[in-house]
C-alpha cells in the first residue's frame, strides 16, 4: 500500500492558505486592486491543492480499511480490485506531485502552439503535419481541447505552418517542454529512389494571455492585412478575403488566422494570439531571461534539435536534453509523449 507522506507538504499549504485568508480580511485589502487580484488567485490555487490532497488522503484511508477487511476475509477478488484502485491512486498522486513542480505564474493556463516546417519542401511539410497529429492526439489523451486557428497547407502534402490553441489545466506548463527543433530521419515516401531523408520542424509554445492580464496594444502600432484563405472551406474561402494577418510594427511579430469564415472572428483570434505573444515577451523581460523561443527560431537545421525521431535504419526516439530514449516510435507519434515532457521538466 502507499502512504500519505508521498503526496506533498499539506501543512505548508494550509499555513499559506491561512496567511492569505488573513490578508483578504484586512480593511485596506482592495486599496491596491492589482495586488488583491493576485492574492485571490493564489488563494484559489492553494485551496485547490489542499482540496485535492484531502480527497486523495480520504481515498487512501478508505483503501487501507478495505484492504484490512479483504485480508481478514481472504477475499481474493476484492484484493484484486483494491490493487487496481491503488495503481490509480498512485497515478493521481504522481500527477499532483508533478503539477506542484510547475511553479511558473503562467504554467496553469492555456497554451498557443505553432509548428513550422523547416527547409526540405514536401518532406519537411509532411513531418510538420505528423507533429501536428502527435500533439492533437497528446492533447486528446490529456483531456485538453484544441482549436486550429491558422493552417498553411503544403504545396503537395503536409503543412507549411499551423497555429492552434491548447486549452486545459496546466496546458502551457506541459506544452512548453516541446519548444525547439524536432528532427526526423526516415525513408522518404516522396522519393522515388527510396533514399533516406532528414527533415526538421520547429515547435513554439506561448502562454495564452487571459482577459485579466493587461497587455496594452496601440492600434497605431498594427498593420492589418486581409487575404483569401488557402485552406478548406469550399467556395466561400475562394471568394472572400476573410483571412487576417496582423503585424505588430514595434516588435515585428506577425500573427494570422484563417480558420473562421468571418473576417471579424479571424481578427479577434489573431489579436488573441498577438496578445499572448506580447505577454510571453513581457514575461521574459521581467525574468531578465534570454528569449529562448526567438533563439530557437534562428536555426531550424542540423545540430539544433531537441529531439530526434529515427525511423530508419533502426527505430528510436531520443531527447537530446535528457538523453531519454524510446524504441516504440509508433506510440510516441500517436501522442504518448508525457515521458519526454516529464523528464525534461524535472531535469
Amino acid at each position: 500500500m502507499i502512504t500519505s507522506e508521498v503526496v506533498f507538504d499539506i501543512d505548508g499549504n494550509e499555513e499559506t492558505l491561512d496567511r492569505l485568508e488573513k490578508q483578504i480580511l484586512k480593511e485596506n485589502f482592495w486599496n491596491n486592486p492589482g495586488t488583491a487580484k493576485n492574492i485571490l488567485k493564489e488563494k484559489s490555487r492553494v485551496e485547490d491543492v489542499v482540496c485535492r490532497w484531502k480527497k486523495l488522503n480520504n481515498s487512501l484511508q478508505d483503501l487501507e480499511e478495505l484492504f484490512e477487511m479483504a485480508c481478514d476475509e481472504d477475499d481474493e477478488s476484492a484484493l484484486k480490485e483494491i490493487e487496481k484502485d491503488v495503481v490509480s491512486l498512485e497515478s493521481s498522486v504522481r500527477n499532483d506531485e508533478f503539477r506542484m513542480m510547475l511553479g511558473r505564474e503562467e504554467d496553469p493556463g492555456n497554451a498557443i502552439m505553432a509548428i513550422h516546417a523547416g527547409a526540405g519542401g514536401t518532406e519537411a511539410q509532411d513531418w510538420a503535419q505528423m507533429l501536428l497529429r502527435m500533439y492533437l492526439r497528446w492533447s486528446e489523451r490529456r483531456g485538453f481541447e484544441t482549436k486550429i486557428i491558422d493552417l498553411q497547407p503544403g504545396d503537395e502534402a503536409g503543412v507549411k505552418s499551423v497555429t492552434m490553441t491548447v486549452e486545459g489545466e496546466y496546458a502551457y506548463g506541459y506544452a512548453r517542454a516541446e519548444v525547439g527543433i524536432h528532427r526526423l530521419v526516415r525513408i522518404s515516401p516522396f522519393d522515388a529512389g527510396g533514399r533516406r531523408h532528414t527533415s526538421f520542424a520547429s515547435v513554439f509554445v506561448y502562454p495564452e494571455a487571459s482577459d485579466d492580464i493587461d497587455i496594452e496594444i496601440n492600434e497605431n502600432d498594427l498593420r492589418v492585412d486581409t487575404y483569401r484563405s488557402s485552406g478548406a472551406g469550399g467556395q466561400h474561402v475562394n471568394k472572400t478575403s476573410s483571412a487576417v494577418r496582423i503585424t505588430h510594427i514595434p516588435t515585428g511579430i506577425v500573427v494570422q488566422c484563417q480558420n473562421e469564415r468571418s473576417q471579424h472572428k479571424n481578427k479577434a483570434f489573431a489579436m488573441k494570439v498577438l496578445k499572448s505573444r506580447l505577454y510571453e515577451v513581457e514575461l521574459s523581460k521581467k525574468a531578465e531571461e534570454l528569449d529562448e523561443v526567438n533563439k530557437t527560431k534562428k536555426k531550424i537545421a542540423w545540430g539544433s534539435q531537441i529531439r530526434s525521431y529515427i525511423l530508419h535504419p533502426y527505430q528510436m526516439i531520443k531527447d537530446h536534453r535528457t538523453n531519454m530514449e524510446v524504441g516504440n516510435v509508433e506510440k510516441v507519434l500517436d501522442g504518448e509523449i508525457d515521458g519526454f515532457i516529464e523528464a525534461y521538466l524535472i531535469s
